[in-house]
């Protein structure tokens, strides 16, 4: 097996993985997981404690 054999089953393998991770994500499956994850950072967080450290006191008293 020589170098050119072996870039060239590198790059089928590297297609390949590629062709299995768009029709992975692209799958039926899948979409309710992604529409979750993507309208997570609309929801509130009443409990959040790193926007409560995260706040400042305002002086109101100037």
């Amino acid at each position: 097996m020589d170098y050119g054999t072996l870039r060239g089953a590198f790059a089928l393998l590297i297609l390949a993985l590629f062709i299995i991770i768009v029709v992975w994500s692209y799958s039926k499956k899948r979409k309710s997981e992604f529409d979750s994850a993507a309208n997570s950072i609309f929801e509130d967080d009443v409990n959040n404690p790193i926007e409560e450290s995260n706040k400042q006191e305002t002086n109101n008293n100037v």
